[in-house]
C-alpha cells in the first residue's frame, strides 16, 4: 500500500512539502530547531497537519541543561538554545562534514 502523507523526523527542520503525489512533513525539533527564531517547533496532526511553534523561557530551560554538570552544557546552550543555526546554515554544516567523512578528513566516526 503507498501512502499519500509521510511524517518523518530527524532533520530539526520544520516542512511540509509535495513530493510527487505525497506530502511529506517533518515536524520539527523541541529542543534543538534549525530555524530562524529559538523555540519548540512541532506538528498537530489531525485530519488535516497544522506546524506549530512554542515559545518557551529559554534562560530557565539554559540553567537547567547548564545544572546538569555536562560538560559541553555551556557550548550547547549557546549554539542551539539562546540562538538556533538557521536550515541553510545547518545544512551547509552537515553537506561540509559529510564531504570531510567521504574525503577522509574527519576523525568522528
Amino acid at each position: 500500500m503507498e501512502e499519500d502523507i509521510v511524517v518523518c523526523g530527524h532533520t530539526h527542520v520544520q516542512f511540509d512539502r509535495r513530493l510527487d503525489r505525497r506530502r511529506v512533513i517533518n515536524a520539527g525539533s523541541v529542543g534543538m530547531p534549525y530555524e530562524e527564531r529559538p523555540g519548540a517547533y512541532w506538528a498537530l496532526l489531525g485530519p488535516d497537519v497544522e506546524l506549530r511553534r512554542t515559545e518557551y523561557d529559554l534562560e530557565r530551560a539554559a540553567e537547567a541543561i547548564r545544572a546538569t554538570g555536562w560538560p559541553d552544557a555551556e557550548e550547547f546552550v549557546a549554539e542551539n538554545l539562546l540562538t538556533v543555526p538557521g536550515a541553510a546554515e545547518a545544512t551547509a554544516y552537515f553537506e561540509r562534514l559529510a564531504l570531510e567523512r567521504e574525503a577522509g578528513l574527519s576523525s568522528k566516526p
